[in-house]
């Protein structure tokens, strides 16, 4: 990034949210990745290996062209993801679990601090070249290309969120990659929300890493019976 108009395009925003996300990973030893994060049952290197496997996700995706039209945008791709049934709520519980196996497998944090690295910076090189007008395929539906960049963004922001950055001495979310959850939050929610949240508050909010206060429920009526908007 060389020009600070850039970083509201996908492809902006997105380098600045995995650039921001790499910067804290990288400060990440091997006693602390077993520190709790806010994403319950995970310690940090769980959580490394949860942003792994998206980043793996996103280098699919971008190389999943599609010939359908795109069935959802930046904002309606988290519907899937709003509160869930007994069913959705298990297969969170299995994945949960399956991070936790995996990442424990590593015998030093060194390893998957690499493995990460290395593939969100691929990520990163395929976003550039992605043909903005051909849609891609991704979780059983189809985005434009900067859609899906923009989702990235606000996940993984989030989830650096959940390693505790700054408070824990570590580098913390982008800017960009925090006003990008905040529009996020907000297209969901319908409109701005009615409540003085800084960004990162905003995020864990409605994501249901922060209960919701009495005094909360009460500005947001009956939009306080969504939360979380997504999780």
């Amino acid at each position: 990034m060389t020009r600070t108009e850039d970083v509201t395009s996908p492809t902006g925003v997105l380098h600045a949210a995995y650039g921001a996300f790499m910067a804290a990973v990288r400060e990440i030893d091997d006693d602390g990745s077993w520190a709790p994060t806010g994403c319950t049952g995970w310690a940090a290197r769980d959580l490394v290996f949860h942003c792994l496997s998206d980043a793996r996700r996103a280098l699919t995706a971008l190389h999943s062209p599609a010939d359908a039209a795109p069935d959802r945008d930046a904002v309606t791709y988290w519907a899937d993801w709003r509160q869930q049934d007994g069913e959705g709520r298990e297969r969170a519980a299995h994945g949960r679990r399956f991070a936790r196996t995996v990442a424990g497998m590593f015998l030093e944090f060194g390893q998957l601090r690499e493995l990460y690295l290395e593939t969100a910076a691929a990520v990163l090189h395929a976003a550039r070249h992605a043909d903005p007008r051909r849609p891609v395929a991704t979780q059983g539906h189809v985005l434009d290309p900067g859609d899906l960049l923009r989702t990235l963004a606000v996940e993984v922001t989030v989830h650096h969120l959940d390693l505790g950055a700054p408070a824990n001495g570590l580098p913390g979310p982008s800017p960009a990659g925090l006003a990008e959850v905040r529009r996020t939050l907000d297209g969901l929610l319908g409109r701005p929300v009615p409540l003085p949240w800084d960004d990162a508050h905003y995020a864990r909010a409605a994501t249901g890493r922060v209960a919701l206060t009495a005094a909360e429920r009460g500005v947001l009526g009956a939009d306080a019976a969504r939360f979380p908007l997504f999780s």
